[in-house]
């Protein structure tokens, strides 16, 4: 099946949101949501705690469902494509999600082992500056350490769409600008990028932006 193009004619639409809305016990966090995001773009989403950032992520993510609206992966519905959005997917929340107990070499293994791998893990871990601390328990990292374990795991499976929450937490001045190098290179291979950050992001490509303030 043909992909849809974009609406100035160039790259691919990868995933689209159409007319999202969601609430949260009965409060109603965003309605009418609608935003398309091709190949080589990505979207920063922001908005003020509580105005329901995380919970587009999940429902991007197919791990929440809207209270209306629906999510496409390259033109059908995500329920239909489920299988193949998920190969196509590397999500980072806002926790790292990095077993204290196992050293950076022996987290990467575990995802690679879930994915479709990538990069191998010692360029994985060298790109993010972490190779000398590759046999270290990740219990010992720093937070801005464990938090460049986390984004090694972007390099180490091969995802066309990245899903983060907050990428830039615990790092210093030179980690973020390692994120935003990691994104531009994303997006330079034909990537797709969704990030909920209130941190400009500087990258040469196109960046939108949707706020979830009313």
């Amino acid at each position: 099946m043909a992909h849809p193009p974009n609406g100035d004619g160039g790259s691919p639409i990868l995933l689209e949101a159409r007319a999202l809305a969601c609430e949260r016990g009965d409060r109603l966090l965003f309605a009418n949501l609608n935003f398309s995001l091709a190949a080589h773009a990505l979207l920063q989403v922001e908005g003020q705690n509580g105005a329901g950032k995380t919970s587009l992520l999940r429902i991007l993510c197919g791990l929440a469902l809207p209270s209306a609206g629906s999510v496409c992966w390259r033109g059908q519905a995500l329920g239909v494509r489920r299988e193949e959005f998920l190969s196509e997917l590397a999500y980072l929340g806002h926790h790292h999600g990095v077993k204290g107990a196992l050293t950076p070499e022996e987290n990467l293994a575990v995802a690679r082992g879930l994915a479709h791998p990538a990069l191998a893990i010692a360029e994985a871990l060298r790109t993010v500056g972490l190779l000398p601390y590759h046999d270290h328990p990740c219990q010992e990292l720093s937070a801005g350490q464990r938090r460049r374990v986390a984004l090694a795991r972007l390099l180490t499976v091969r995802a066309t769409l990245w899903i983060l929450d907050e990428p830039f937490t615990s790092l210093d001045r030179a980690g973020v600008r390692m994120v935003e190098m990691l994104l531009q290179a994303h997006l330079a291979a034909g990537g797709a990028a969704v990030v909920v950050t209130h941190q400009p992001i500087q990258l040469d490509g196109i960046v939108q932006r949707l706020s979830l303030d009313a």
